[in-house]
């Protein structure tokens, strides 16, 4: 027997023609570099987008050919994220926070055709120029300056118009971008992404228990597009038909809020770095900010400590947790309640909304130590992993790094993580950020989770350093907050109840920044360089 449905693919292009076709008149707002908002319609986007297909097949694109994108969050590039696969091309989001070495080394080992580059940009490309080999660089001209003589304009691309482009023939396995890891370990590597796995993506995205994306939201991506995607929700917005707000290079916490409050925005998204900063300028209490009741804010990128969740909620403003990676497109997990659980107490809700969360449809997960599959008991560690229709299977150009995935077809996250029996996933650390002390294990993130309860602490990052006794031993880097005087005793007391006394950090240094990845991460690994003779001398 067979089925009797039609043999219909899953691509991009549909989404882009229900934009055009039902939700012309739906605003997409950005901040230009020089504060000015720009405002244009899915109308305008959808015109645009094709007229950019239609001219990149006209400069010879080929299915396949790889086009990156130099840009911040803004309209142009939103027409990228769909003129490129639409012409048959694959979108290369470019992070523009590398050093230009892994920039240059990206762009050559994805084989990059085209560049298209903001002009507010053209001093980072100059420094990679030399060191690639692209055959045209086309230039958004956001700043009004006018475009260098050797490089093309990008308005000349959607100039022309293109009622009568014709898509090319895509099958839904067709790729149809491509992201790098941040190479914290190794060089970066690519993850390639295909039409349907963007689609089926942006499917679960909309689900009201997972992000609940829909129509009737304006949705600020303060992650960057050339972060995994923005976490898709460019795609599920263009899908669903959301307003969408670009808050272009400005990401300060002052110019956020303005846009929060100026546009209504319901939904943003980013990494604790973004909300640290917005929860300061709100703590500050010099003005009232208008806000949206109940606007998601979604955390991903690392843990959201559970005190951040609360001091959120005191301003009605409610964060909603989420994990992912690059290779998982990036949605896995998101941290909303169950029916049931709201029968709990405030703090046992607290405690479930500070989890990762339950995984998404489609999306099936794990958790493996040296004993096999752990149970699902919310108490024995593991690492993640996971798989599904928009998890990678392997690293483009890149066939020997094997070790990433499993023999029976799972992907190693690098994480561990408990699983409680109600589902609901417990990011305790990274692999290779769990401190091993005396034979026992200590997870960084929980220590760094309960200092960041502290109401002197602003941020703070937990390491192993190497320990000629105890093999190594947690060390604490702490930024306080503005006019705090809080000592190491003061928050090794605060500490004391909460955990065994040997899990406690031998050392507390105080610092006024805490050294970031590209993305926003905590970069533990210049910690762990910088501190790692801190207990040389002492006695064993």
């Amino acid at each position: 027997m067979n089925s009797m449905m039609m043999d219909y693919p899953l691509t991009l292009t549909h989404i882009l023609e229900r934009a055009g076709r039902y939700n012309q008149s739906v605003e997409i707002v950005s901040r230009m570099p020089d504060r000015t908002i720009h405002r244009y319609t899915y109308g305008d986007f959808y015109e645009r987008a094709r007229s950019l297909a239609q001219s990149l097949q006209q400069a010879g694109l080929q299915p396949g050919d790889r086009v990156g994108t130099l840009m911040w969050n803004h309209y142009v590039h939103l027409e990228a994220y769909f003129g490129i696969p639409a012409a048959g091309g694959v979108l290369h989001t470019l992070n523009l926070r590398l050093h230009p070495d892994d920039l240059a080394y990206i762009i050559q080992h994805a084989g990059d055709r085209f560049l298209i580059v903001d002009d507010i940009l053209l001093p980072l490309l100059n420094k990679v120029k030399e060191r690639i080999d692209v055959e045209r660089i086309f230039v958004v001209p956001l700043s009004g300056q006018p475009v260098p003589e050797d490089l093309e304009n990008y308005e000349d691309l959607v100039a022309q118009p293109a009622p009568d482009f014709r898509y090319p023939m895509i099958a839904e396995d067709a790729p149809a971008g491509i992201c790098y890891t941040s190479g914290t370990t190794g060089k970066p590597k690519g993850v390639v992404y295909s039409h349907r796995s963007l689609v089926l993506h942006s499917f679960a995205s909309a689900l009201t228990d997972c992000l609940g994306v829909s129509r009737f939201d304006t949705v600020l991506p303060v992650v960057p597009m050339f972060h995994a995607n923005a976490w898709g929700l460019p795609f599920t917005c263009v899908m669903t038909g959301a307003k969408q707000v670009f808050p272009g290079p400005h990401l300060d916490p002052v110019s956020l809020l303005k846009l929060f409050e100026q546009e209504r925005v319901t939904f943003t998204a980013g990494v604790p770095t973004i909300w640290f900063g917005i929860l300061k300028q709100l703590d500050k209490g010099e003005r009232r900010w208008n806000l949206l009741p109940n606007m998601r804010m979604v955390v991903g990128g690392a843990a959201a400590p559970e005190s951040m969740i609360r001091a959120f909620d005191r301003y009605q403003l409610r964060v909603v947790h989420a994990w992912g990676m690059t290779e998982t497109t990036p949605l896995g997990t998101v941290s909303m309640l169950k029916p049931n659980l709201n029968e709990l107490s405030e703090d046992e809700q607290y405690a479930y909304r500070a989890k990762q969360g339950l995984p998404v449809p489609f999306v099936d997960v794990r958790i493996v130590n040296e004993d096999g599959p752990a149970p699902h008991d919310g108490k024995t560690m593991g690492e993640l992993q996971v798989r599904g229709p928009w998890i990678a299977a392997g690293y483009y150009r890149l066939p020997e790094v094997s070790d990433a995935f499993t023999a029976d077809g799972w992907l190693r996250t690098g994480d561990i993580a408990t699983i409680d029996p109600e589902g609901y996933v417990r990011i305790t650390d990274r692999t290779k950020d769990l401190i091993k002390s005396g034979g026992e294990w200590i997870s960084s993130v929980e220590l760094e989770n309960a200092i960041m309860g502290h109401p002197d602490v602003a941020e703070a990052a937990v390491v192993g350093v190497p320990h000629p006794k105890w093999q190594e031993r947690p060390l604490a880097a702490v930024v306080r907050k503005e006019g705090a005087s809080l000592t190491a005793e003061e928050l090794l007391s605060f500490l004391a109840p909460r955990f065994e006394k040997w899990w406690l950090p031998d050392e507390v240094v105080f610092v006024e920044e805490i050294p970031r990845t590209s993305s926003g991460k905590f970069l533990k690994r210049q910690l762990r360089e910088q501190y790692r003779d801190c207990f040389k001398e002492v006695k064993q």
